[in-house]
């Protein structure tokens, strides 16, 4: 089959923008796209999901979240394209530079960015890239990238996996049928491609992101040779499963060592969702719950205690020195939304917020103009480090700016947030609505015919108590959903003013009423502080889905001020602590609360900065003078307790996320 043999069809394209953005984009006219997705095709050979994500669009962000992806449109996410050459440039929008993953990689994230935001000049923005896409596309199906001569000229297909998942998603939240059809030509031009030459490199081990495109198109066209297509995906992809079994997997990668595909961090954090998707297509229970097996493994010998995983670039141990790349992170992300909505397990929410608010936040700038190429557990200092122990990446890769080390995060970082927003809702089976992961957002859809609103108030994750209030216009019998966390132990439910219920940590709290009017419902999650041990033995705090850390005072210093592009604000910084970092703490492993005190604080105007953290740790302990840098980090912890005689002093701890400076694994002291 290819794209020619397909019937060409004509479709008015469907788009709620309003009118700037339809004379901006000839081939758009505005409807409303409320209506959740059609299920069609779904009984006929895809296995039904546990839960199923709401179009782009239903969930807005509120309180402290709208305000950090608000920092994030007025940063390097509204503004790249205006000024980076790949994106600027890129031959999927017509130009001649970068004609590969960086563009729809952009747009991977700013699309939801703009729809999360309800933000009417971000959806023009990316309206018209989504636009320049679509005219590009030949008539053999393939989008212009593509080359012509591509069976002379081998072109390894992630970019086309990537592009079809980054333009569903744009049909979904504006249900464009252009765009759609755009997606289901090209997808017939992708199976005889793969008949000619089987998928090899980056398409080889990202197979299962071509999914994504295949099971949306086939859900509301139910053409079988879109199981066919997702077959041959599968067939042709990388075996996960038997690598995870085998003994490979347990080393770290050699420091300055041997990059390999199967270790490759962003492949890591791609694939962790890779057989849960395959499981739609085979309905074996074992590929849905492989997930489980390969985070296991993971956190065992690459884990870090904000909820991912080492690799700089390749799976790197559980150093806390050993870096984490920003693309493994929102990737991670991604991954573990579709894991909840595939199998329903509330283990996959409570991993996805403990790095949503750990390791995303913390390897970008408070204002969002500058990020990391690798974020450390135990980072005292950013610089141009020729010394690193990275295991195969380069001197700046922990610098802040424009793109340290490599352009693939600079492309690839704006998904994080605006999905994890997008996806803190979910729809049961039986047309109710799961809260999936909390923030302050507010949420409007149809059930069973009728519009509801749901709007949460919280401060949550730097408060325990979460206010919603359901809406509906008329009487209405639905059940709602509500994540309990596995460390919530003691977590109530008050309904509409009554007395509070008890609720089981680790679960789904279903709670079926008939909604009247405006009904309020007040969820408290109590966070009790936690000591772990981690490598050598080091200890870390955590409380809720929070882990806490020292932040030196910080000095920032702007570096690369002679490459291109590095004009403020889009600079490069160094940065370096004003102040002592080397402490061990003073804390009781058995009873935390003792040794330590939790301070409410305003959360600030940028969340996820030192002077914006909501909640600070207040705990004693003393300096270690023989913990130094060794290779311009900090020396590893030692597993030995620590012996000190310097005074006893007070130190804060902040969120890990506020810190872009910080110690988080302690030495332990001696008595």
């Amino acid at each position: 089959m290819n794209a020619s043999s397909l019937p060409r069809r004509t479709f008015l394209t469907q788009f709620s923008l309003g009118t700037a953005a339809v004379a901006a984009v000839p081939w758009a006219s505005p409807v409303a796209t409320s209506q959740p997705s059609s299920r069609r095709g779904t009984s006929h050979g895809l296995a039904e999901p546990a839960f199923r994500p709401l179009p782009l669009g239903s969930v807005t962000a509120e309180g402290w979240l709208r305000r950090q992806l608000r920092q994030q449109a007025d940063g390097l996410s509204g503004h790249l394209d205006e000024f980076w050459p790949d994106v600027k440039d890129s031959q999927w929008f017509g130009g001649s530079a970068e004609g590969w993953e960086r563009a729809p990689y952009w747009l991977d994230g700013v699309i939801p960015l703009a729809w999360v935001l309800d933000d009417p000049a971000l959806k023009v923005k990316v309206t018209r890239r989504v636009g320049q896409i679509l005219a590009g596309q030949r008539a053999d199906g393939w989008y212009a990238p593509y080359p012509q001569d591509a069976g002379a000229r081998p072109y390894d297909l992630w970019a086309i996996l990537l592009v079809n998942k980054v333009l569903v998603q744009f049909h979904e939240a504006t249900g464009d049928a252009a765009v759609l059809e755009a997606v289901r030509r090209n997808l017939g031009a992708l199976l005889p491609a793969l008949e000619r030459r089987p998928l090899f490199n980056w398409g080889r081990f990202r197979w299962f992101e071509g999914l994504i495109g295949v099971y949306h198109v086939f859900e509301r066209t139910g053409e079988p040779w879109l199981l066919d297509l997702a077959r041959r995906l599968h067939e042709q992809g990388f075996d996960y499963r038997a690598f995870y079994r085998g003994p490979d997997i347990v080393s770290p990668t050699p420091r300055r060592g041997r990059w390999t595909w199967e270790k490759h961090v962003v492949n890591t954090g791609m694939a962790l969702k890779a057989y849960a998707l395959a499981w739609r297509l085979t309905g074996r229970a074992e590929d849905r719950d492989f997930a489980r097996e390969m985070l296991a493994v993971l956190d065992r010998y690459h884990g870090q205690v904000h909820g991912l995983f080492t690799g700089d670039e390749c799976l790197a141990g559980r150093s806390p020195t050993q870096g984490t790349e920003l693309c493994a992170v929102v990737e991670a992300l991604y991954s573990l939304e579709w894991l909840v909505a595939l199998a329903g397990d509330p283990a996959y929410a409570d991993r996805l917020e403990r790095a949503a608010f750990n390791a995303l936040p913390a390897t970008f700038a408070p204002d969002m103009w500058s990020h990391q190429y690798d974020q450390q557990v135990n980072q005292v200092q950013c610089t141009i480090n020729p010394e690193h122990m990275w295991s195969t990446n380069g001197p700046d890769s922990n610098l802040f700016g424009l793109e340290p080390n490599y352009g693939c995060c600079t492309a690839n970082l704006h998904q994080g947030w605006p999905k994890f927003a997008a996806h803190l809702w979910m729809r049961s089976p039986d047309d109710g609505l799961v809260a999936v992961a909390y923030a302050p957002n507010s949420l409007r859809t149809i059930v069973r015919g009728r519009p509801v609103h749901v709007r949460l108030d919280t401060d949550y994750p730097f408060r325990d108590t979460l206010r919603f209030t359901v809406t509906v216009d008329e009487r209405l019998r639905f059940p709602l959903r509500l994540r309990v966390p596995a460390w919530a132990g003691g977590a109530t439910l008050r309904v509409a003013g009554e007395r509070p219920q008890a609720l089981r940590p680790g679960t789904f709290h279903r709670l079926e009423r008939a909604w009247s009017g405006a009904t309020e419902l007040e969820l408290r999650l109590p966070m009790s502080a936690k000591v772990t041990r981690r490598y050598n033995q080091a200890l870390a705090l955590e409380r809720g889905p929070l882990v806490f850390a020292l932040n030196p005072r910080e000095t920032w210093t702007r570096v690369n001020a002679d490459k291109p592009h590095r004009e403020l604000p889009h600079a490069d910084f160094e940065v370096r602590p004003a102040s002592p970092w080397n402490y061990g703490l003073l804390v009781d492993e058995a009873q935390p609360e003792r040794s330590l005190r939790f301070e409410e604080r305003p959360v600030g105007e940028r969340p996820f900065s030192p002077e914006g953290a909501g909640v600070v740790a207040h705990v004693q302990g003393r300096r270690v003078p023989g913990w130094k840098l060794e290779h311009g980090w900090a020396a590893e912890v030692s597993p030995q307790p620590e012996s000190s005689r310097e005074p006893v002093e007070d130190l804060v701890l902040i969120p890990y996320g506020c810190a872009k400076l910080r110690v988080t694994e302690f030495p332990r002291l001696a008595d």
